[in-house]
Formats: C-alpha cells, structure tokens, sequence
C-alpha cells in the first residue's frame, strides 16, 4: 500500500485540508472538510477495492450533525449481572442467523436489538431477492460466500417454513453490438468466478418468457439461480427458530458502553442493566463502527448508503414473474445497476433500490427523488409500470465499508469480539453461509476457555402460522371446524384471519404491534394498507393481552395509536 501516492491523489482533490496515515495495516483520513459528500470521497481514494488494509474515517465533517443513536426510553435491570457464552449485538438477518447457528451447541445466548423488532432496518427494508453473483469478481467475501449461501436457500427456507421462490434473473440490453463482449464477460463469470447458470438468451427467448419487457431488447444475461424471499420474514423465523432452541432475545436493549481490560471485553453495558459475555459478535449494521470502538477494535468505516424501494400492487405482479433490469454503460461509476423489478413471493411487483450516500444512519424517510430515479430506471425496463399502481414504499440503510466488501473476522486487538459487519447487498443471501463461519469462530473461541458440547435437543424446524389464503377450500374448511377463528376473516386484501393473528400472537417471540403483526402474517400490507383491518387488529391485540385499547402500539413505545375513550 502506497501512502505517499494516496496522499498525492488527496492533494489533488482537496489541497491540504485532509491526509491519509498508514499504520498496523490501517489507513486513517484525517482533516475537515465542509460536505459528508467530499468526506466519502476522500475515503474512496484512500481505499482499495475488497482489500484487507481498511480505511477509518476520522475527517471532520461541518454537514454532519452528530445525532446520538435512538436508545429506548425502557431501563431496567432485566439484565444486569447476565454472564453468558455469546452476547449477539444487533437482530437483522446476520444476528439471527448466527444465533440460530450457535443454538446447535449448548450455549447461553443473548441476542440484544435495540429497536422495538426484529428486521427493522436494513434486513426489513430490502428487496428480498436472492442473488446469482454474475456482478462480483473473485477476490472478494461476498464473491465467496454469495454461491455457499444462494444454494442453501431451499434447504433453510423448507426447515424455517418460509415461502421462497427460485423466480430467475434477466440483466437486458438494448444493442445489439454489445453481444460478443457481454457474452465473454457472462463466459468469465460462469467459468472463472463459478457463476455456473449464467448463460445468454436471445431477445426473442426473453419475449417468450417475460412478454410484458421492452419489445427491443436485444438479448439478456440469464441466472436461473436467482430468488426471492421475504427478508423480513425470513429474519423472524430464524429467530424464532433459535428462541425455540434456547436463546434469548430481548428487544429495546440497546449497547451503550464496554468495559475493556487487557484486550479483552469484562462488560457491556446496556439501557437494561450490565451483561458479562465470555465472546461478543458484532452484528449491528450501520453502528458496527460505533461498537467496534467501544470494544477499542475499530479498525474500519461505515459509509451509509440510503435506499429506496416501491412496491406496487398484486394486479402489477400479474406482468412479470421473475427479476429483470436493464445495464447501462457505466460500469464501476455507480454502486447500484438503478435497482430492478422483482416480482416478489407474495406476488407484488417491487421496484428499486437506488444508492444515496448518507450520514444519517437511522434517517428512512422516503424521498419523491428516489421514487423518480426508481421509476425512471425501471419504465426502461419494463415501459408499462405506473406510480398509480404504488401501495407502498419504504427506505432502508445499507452499512457498507469503503472497501465495498463485508468484514467477517476476529477482533484485531480485542481478543473476544467477532465482527460481521460491513453487511450490504448481496448480505441476505449471503447470511446463511457467514452464519456457518461465525458459528465455527465462536465455538472455536469458546473451546479456548472451557467444553463446548453439541445440544441434544436442537431442531432445526420452525413451523410457521397457517396460511389460509394459500390452502384450497377444503383444507381451509376443515381448520375451521377445528378453530372457528381461522373463519373470521379481518383483512379483507390478504385474506388475513383472526386465528392467524392470535397465532403470531403466540408465537416464541410475541411482538403484541400492529406493525410487529403486521411483519409476521400481513394483515395491512394490501391495497388499502391497513384502512379497513388496522382497527380490527388493535382490537384483537388488545384482548388477547387483556389491555385497554390505547395501550396497543403502531410499532414502538412511542407510536401511540389512540389516547383514550372520547365517550
């Protein structure tokens, strides 16, 4: 690593007011600068693509307001004096998995999240899609897990009870003067890379299969590999899969401090009292950064990445029933192809995402722009899709480091950390194979300090609620007769039942929400979004937890639904 020739390149760009400094394998920019905009920049130019020396930020930036993380406004001591094998910080689909993994051997487990959820952030506000891994290069993690992880998606999907569909990918081209070098650059990636279902298919093949794509396109890369699933979903069955299996997971408990002696993390302090962990797995997306530092390991940057999806109606996923997107002549200048269209398991269309930088790393509100360029992008695609058909949309933060490329490894200078960070595209599909490696690391870790015997009693099977709007009408009629609830039905657009909702109710993590039902069996996410069903579900929610209404939640402590009687 040159730094003389990175300083230059500095110099060039933004004078003298910041620099690079190289030391223990860890390039750090310093300075200050005016717009988080030239701040991701300069730490671009610092860095090298997929490279183990890691660039940390510590320019100062006059833009950025140093918001403090949301912490709930819950304290109490449910925690304090915990001492546990494993304390799993952050409850995306990297967490969840991992502590599913680590529930095979006989562990105590913690998994702490701080929000009022699972899936949240980053790990509920994706597109759910399974990629090939046709646009990444060897030499990189999420090059050599994407393979491990796509092709473990079936079996995982069947054990956890998630509906996942294997529905193909379409990358497309208008010129037809670009065959000959996209068709070598398909060839690499199938032979070279491992990419082994990537084939080209003829614009009139392509017609065949997806009618309702634009009429000229020329040809297209094929990847029958590609899926989709419900990132959300698919995160809280893991979860629940691992609380079946001995671990705990406690919500609104956000890690606030360590205590570091030696190299070594004693404590780490929560709103809900002091935990003692023998190993911590750092599994906290966008603040991975922030407890690398407290545990005195930060040796890498986030960059958050804000993005934007819509998800139009069913009627819309009538028309295309795979993923397609169309490539433009930039390559290497964007971090994102503009997003694609997905036909998505529960047979919406989904558009998006695109990529903004950010410094706000909890900020998810959506913006007209990004529908725009989401928009934009797709009718290119696929001319036919239309704003009026949006129900939906939502935004969602990315954790990205400069290096574009995930971080899964044992603390540098902290001996009992594991970090799982760096988690951006393609970390849903990856999730299920790094779980497999942070479950080796931690074990071996743990096997330094005392036993680590397999759990007898570990199952890998979650059954998920019944789904009535999938059954034919006698299996439908005959779990009626068994519970008459399953007949009232509450959410007329998905066909939600009141006996599904009490299930999740009483499922092995009860999240009692409207929007925390909501996530798990649907009710609300039709066409008219929860205008007809949300009273209804508060109300059942409410009687089930023997509460008045006001005391029911939209989703966390502070989103008040009603206030109380008025007559």
């Amino acid at each position: 690593m040159n730094i003389d020739k990175i300083n230059k390149k500095l110099q060039k760009q933004f004078g003298s007011a910041v620099k690079a400094e190289l030391s223990d394998n860890i390039i750090t920019v310093k300075g200050k600068l005016s717009k988080w905009s030239d701040v991701v920049a300069a730490c671009q130019t610092a860095a090298t693509k997929y490279s183990e020396i890691h660039v940390v930020n510590d320019i100062i930036c006059e833009e950025v307001q140093n918001k403090p993380m949301r912490v709930p406004k819950l304290k109490d001591n449910a925690l304090d004096g915990r001492k546990v094998d494993v304390l799993i910080i952050g409850g995306g689909i990297s967490g969840v998995s991992i502590a599913r993994e680590l529930s095979k051997w006989k562990l105590s487990i913690l998994l702490v999240e701080k929000e009022a959820d699972l899936a949240l952030q980053a790990s509920g506000r994706n597109d759910g899609e399974v990629h090939p891994g046709v646009d990444l290069s060897k030499g990189s993690k999420k090059h050599y897990y994407i393979r491990k992880g796509n092709e473990m998606y079936g079996q995982i999907c069947k054990e956890l009870d998630v509906p996942f569909e294997r529905v193909g990918q379409y990358v497309c081209f208008d010129k037809a003067w670009m065959k000959g070098i996209i068709y070598l650059y398909a060839l690499w990636r199938k032979k070279h890379d491992g990419i082994s279902d990537t084939e080209i298919i003829s614009g009139e093949e392509l017609k065949r299969r997806e009618p309702n794509l634009r009429e000229d396109f020329k040809f297209a890369i094929s990847n029958p590999s590609t899926g989709c699933v419900c990132p959300y979903g698919l995160t809280i069955a893991y979860a629940e899969n691992a609380a079946m299996n001995g671990a705990e997971i406690f919500l609104n408990t956000a890690v606030t401090d360590m205590q570091v002696e030696g190299g070594e993390i004693k404590s780490v302090e929560t709103n809900r009292g002091t935990v003692y962990p023998a190993i911590v797995i750092n599994a906290a997306g966008v603040f991975s950064e922030d407890i690398a530092a407290m545990a005195q390991d930060r040796f890498f940057s986030i960059h958050p990445r804000r993005g934007t999806n819509s998800i139009l109606d069913k009627k819309a996923g009538a028309f295309m029933h795979s993923v397609a997107s169309t490539v433009s002549l930039n390559f290497g200048k964007s971090h994102t192809k503009g997003g694609g269209t997905i036909h998505t398991v529960h047979h919406n269309l989904l558009l998006g995402p695109d990529a903004v930088e950010t410094y706000e790393k909890e900020n998810t509100e959506t913006r007209k722009e990004s529908i725009k360029t989401v928009f934009d992008k797709q009718k290119k695609t696929m001319p036919s899709v239309s704003e009026r058909d949006i129900i939906t949309y939502f935004t969602g933060v990315r954790a990205p480091t400069f290096e574009e490329d995930f971080i899964i490894e044992k603390g540098r200078k902290t001996k009992n950390i594991i970090h799982c960070a760096g988690i951006q595209s393609p970390g849903l599909t990856t999730a299920p194979a790094v779980a497999l490696d942070i479950e080796k690391m931690a074990v071996e870790e743990l096997k330094k300090i005392r036993a680590v015997e397999k759990n007898p009693d570990y199952s890998p099977i979650r059954k998920g609620v019944p789904v009535l709007n999938e059954m034919s009408d006698e299996e439908r009629n005959e779990l009626i007769k068994q519970n008459p609830d399953y007949g009232v039905i509450v959410c007329r657009c998905e066909e939600i039942s009141k006996g599904e909702i009490l299930d999740a109710l009483r499922s092995p993590i009860c999240v009692p929400t409207v929007d925390g039902i909501k996530k798990r069996i649907r009710p609300g996410m039709g066409r008219c979004q929860g205008g007809f069903c949300s009273p209804l579900v508060t109300q059942i929610i409410a009687e089930f937890l023997g509460v008045p209404l006001s005391e029911v939640k939209k989703s966390s402590e502070t989103s008040v639904i009603t206030y109380g009687k008025t007559k």
